[in-house]
């Protein structure tokens, strides 16, 4: 039964949970065969095992998760780590006739009972349901079967969900992008640094940097982010008291949310609604509410907040309703003079109106303007310079890169992340692009002007991206220019250092951070596409295997001379040169006796669009020509 067969069967599933168990085998133990009782998923948590399902063979790792039917014959024998597992018994019926033909199986074949098996990309979401059934389940409360099989179709959408994402989407998933979406989805619950390094299988200190050079913020700066944003929304769409709207977006306490709101709001939770509120205002308006500036009046690193761990204080805002009706807001004029300007821009255009044409985008088909002259870009800046393009508007980080600088003099900055709907608002664009790492923010921009969503990561190479943006922006010729110079220039560059340093000479491109260690491929930043793509050095082949899949390896300094190659390219904010050939396990590496290590710091490192590869490309030419 294909992913689609089994969504239309648990669309119409009725069950009940049966028992709920959590079991552990020792290491060479092989329990008997026995027949299924009831229709199963077992789930790995630690350990693995061989497990023989009807006769066939099933591999059991860390998180695997595996489905039996109703008297199937089931076997598990445990590996040399043992295993513990959850299993969880229901039975199951639908209301769809004939359920049984969906895959050409017999009719008095049970539509429930086939036998799959999944390891998930993002395991710890189904392994926090199970675990909440089980300690639910020997409750012995009236509620609990009802709890129990709530849970279930939880766990059935989450692992349905992610089978279908690998089916359309095989390839792996930008780690920032996973990250984003692990925290829209689960923002009401308590989630920390370690928890978010557990669901993505990566370390803190890498997962931290690399997410913040990808998108400004800090993870933990990113979930409050979308928690107060949140907590804006349901300010203005409902009557919903402060206590209940922290509840609803993972704060206990209902006086510390409201101190983080009018941190990152500059107003109370009372008076946002005071004074952003009208009842008035269609939902389809241009709405200029619903975000705002999260930027604080200082630098706000998550390391100073623990987001889930404060004490209760005394609520300053109350639980009482907070919505008053009011004068003429200012929400209101800006809105009046939005709907004027925009009034007088088809007044003036009556006679000849803008040239535009339509563009297929995940949110669907949305009619640009043919040659946009007023453009925010919350994200691919670089692609924009490459077609000489200068936005009026575009993301605090990307003003931060320095490979921009003399492209941004006259640039507004419209905020942390992809900007604030406010300051964009006020720049009156014509046209706006955007990543998919802000849904709600983006669904405002569309009220506003155009707005062309490219998902993160979807343009997989430098020719590429710059070419849609050609396209998309009407500068398909100078999108060839510039990639015909890039093309030239990195071959230049790379005839130049093949000149001095052997074709077959090995490379590592390391991230050094909080004490923590990792070597990266060609995509994540770090230097890594101008070593690996642009002159086409390898890494050691002891990990080239790692560093095509999945692409990186955190490792500890023990470990060291494995992941060294005979050059070494080096992101560190903190080390020096001298520091590492002082260092016993730096010192004794070839590449560092030999002085081929190029030092650089992140904020030079981080960056991988179209701009930034070019010049690191000759740059790192530069040194390896000079040595």
């Amino acid at each position: 039964m294909d992913i689609n067969d089994l969504i239309t069967l648990w669309n119409q599933a009725n069950c009940k949970v049966i028992d709920i168990r959590r079991i552990t085998i020792r290491a060479g133990e092989s329990p008997l065969s026995y027949k299924v009782p009831s229709t199963l998923f077992l789930m790995s948590i630690r350990g693995n095992a061989t497990a023989e399902l009807d006769r066939q063979i099933y591999r059991i790792e860390r998180f695997t998760v595996l489905h039996a039917g109703k008297d199937s014959v089931l076997s598990l024998a445990a590996g040399s780590e043992g295993l513990d597992y959850y299993t969880v018994y229901y039975r199951a019926g639908s209301n769809l006739p004939a359920l049984s033909e969906l895959d050409g199986r017999p009719e008095q074949a049970h539509p429930f009972d086939h036998s799959y098996s999944i390891t998930p990309e993002n395991p710890i979401v189904l392994h926090q349901i199970l675990s909440e059934m089980y300690k639910d389940w020997w409750k012995q409360k009236p509620l609990v079967q009802l709890r129990a099989r709530t849970l279930l179709y939880q766990f059935v959408y989450e692992l349905l969900h992610q089978m279908q994402a690998h089916v359309i989407s095989p390839a792996k998933r930008d780690l920032a992008a996973r990250v984003a979406a692990f925290i829209h989805e689960h923002y009401a619950e308590s989630i920390t640094l370690e928890s978010l390094s557990d669901n993505v299988n990566y370390s803190i200190p890498h997962l931290s940097s690399y997410f913040k050079t990808r998108t400004g913020l800090s993870p933990i700066d990113y979930l409050i982010k979308v928690r107060i944003d949140k907590a804006a929304s349901l300010l203005l769409e409902t009557d919903a008291t402060l206590k209940e709207i922290a509840a609803g977006v993972g704060y206990q306490d209902p006086s510390y949310l409201g101190r983080l709101f009018k941190r990152y709001k500059g107003v109370s939770p009372i008076r946002y609604r005071e004074v952003y509120a009208t009842r008035n205002i269609p939902e389809d308006r241009p709405v200029i509410t619903m975000e705002s500036s999260i930027v604080p009046p200082e630098p706000f690193d998550y390391t100073n907040i623990i987001d889930n761990d404060y004490q209760l204080d005394r609520i300053e805002e109350g639980d009482v309703f907070m919505f008053k009706h009011s004068r003429p807001t200012l929400a209101s004029l800006l809105l009046l003079s939005f709907i004027l300007v925009l009034s007088a821009c088809g007044t003036n255009g009556a006679a000849e109106q803008p040239q535009t044409k339509v563009v297929s985008t995940v949110n669907g088909e949305v009619e640009v303007p043919l040659h946009p002259k007023r453009i925010v870009a919350g994200e691919y800046l670089g692609s924009l310079i490459a077609v000489g393009i200068t936005p009026i508007g575009t993301s605090d980080h990307h003003i931060k890169n320095p490979y921009f600088q003399e492209y941004l003099k006259d640039v507004e900055n419209i905020g942390e992340g992809n900007g604030n709907v406010e300051k964009i608002l006020a720049l009156e664009p014509d046209l706006i692009i955007m990543d998919d790492m802000y849904p709600e923010l983006n669904e405002q921009m569309s009220k506003i002007a155009p707005t062309v969503v490219i998902p993160y990561a979807s343009l997989k190479t430098v020719h590429e991206e710059v070419a849609y943006f050609g396209d998309l922006l009407g500068r398909e010729e100078e999108a060839k220019a510039w990639l015909t110079d890039y093309d030239t220039r990195t071959a230049s560059a790379k005839e130049k250092v093949l000149q001095v340093i052997p074709a077959d000479s090995t490379f590592s491109v390391i991230e050094s951070s909080d004490n923590s260690l990792m070597a990266v491929g060609t995509s994540f930043g770090k230097g890594g596409q101008p070593i690996y793509n642009g002159f086409g050095f390898k890494p050691p082949a002891e990990i080239a295997a790692e560093m095509a899949d999945p692409g990186w390896a955190s490792f500890s300094a023990e470990v060291l001379p494995k992941y060294a190659g005979d050059y070494i390219i080096l992101t560190s904010d903190s080390e020096t040169l001298d520091e590492l050939q002082a260092d016993p396990i730096w010192g004794a590496l070839p590449a560092v006796k030999n002085n081929h290590v190029f030092l650089w710091t992140s904020d030079r490192s981080g960056y991988w669009d179209p701009i930034a590869i070019l010049s690191q490309t000759e740059e790192l030419a530069a040194w390896l020509t000079g040595l």
